[in-house]
């Protein structure tokens, strides 16, 4: 795991993630998708949730943070059965983590997400799982939520897909807990991803 070219906040954040935490059932879930990762020709993740506000989001961008820690060459994606807005509470937990995020306003803003000065930012909104750019075919469809899971008993084109799902910190919102609850989400979300890398074979 290299931290060296992440913004220093961050990196400090990775390096006391508590993967000694993961429990077993999680874990097994995380070697599912290491074994697609270590297989597959150029790997795609699309992280699907139902909003596309909260938990896929959070699970695109720390997939992305950890794959380019440990060296992997993949791609990740993210979207939902329905397009709102990236959530601000979930916006401002990665915030609190470290990055450098841009808002440029608007109904779903397209956020700028960066982790290192000399790293590309990723462009993070909301929009439906298959709507451009999300791929059509040759991915990995990873479920964050029951209900997204439900309401799309198939998602065409994947190739493999895994039911990783994750409480939505939306339950906190308008609460003194809401902050606090944000953060925990990000940080499971984190935790487990860069176990996950840490799994995975350098391509």
């Amino acid at each position: 795991m290299n931290t060296a070219d992440f913004y220093p906040n961050l990196g400090r954040y990775i390096e006391n993630l508590p993967v000694h935490t993961i429990g077993a059932s999680r874990k097994t879930l995380l070697e599912e998708m290491a074994s697609y990762l270590n297989t597959a020709d150029a790997p795609k993740l699309n992280f699907i949730c139902t909003h596309n506000s909260r938990r896929s989001h959070l699970s695109q961008i720390w997939a992305q943070v950890a794959a380019h820690s440990y060296g992997v060459s993949v791609t990740t994606f993210s979207g939902g059965t329905e397009a709102t807005a990236f959530n601000p509470n979930a916006v401002a937990a990665l915030d609190r983590a470290g990055f450098q995020i841009t808002n440029p306003g608007g109904d779903n803003p397209k956020y700028e997400v960066t982790f290192g000065e000399e790293i590309d930012p990723m462009v993070n909104y909301s929009k439906k799982f298959d709507e451009a750019p999300n791929p059509t075919k040759d991915f990995a469809a990873i479920m964050t939520c029951s209900e997204a899971d439900a309401e799309c008993p198939v998602v065409f084109g994947a190739s493999k897909r895994i039911k990783l799902f994750y409480e939505d910190p939306k339950v906190a919102d308008g609460t003194p807990e809401e902050g606090a609850t944000y953060d925990e989400r990000c940080k499971q979300i984190a935790t487990e991803m860069f176990y996950l890398f840490s799994l995975v074979n350098k391509k």
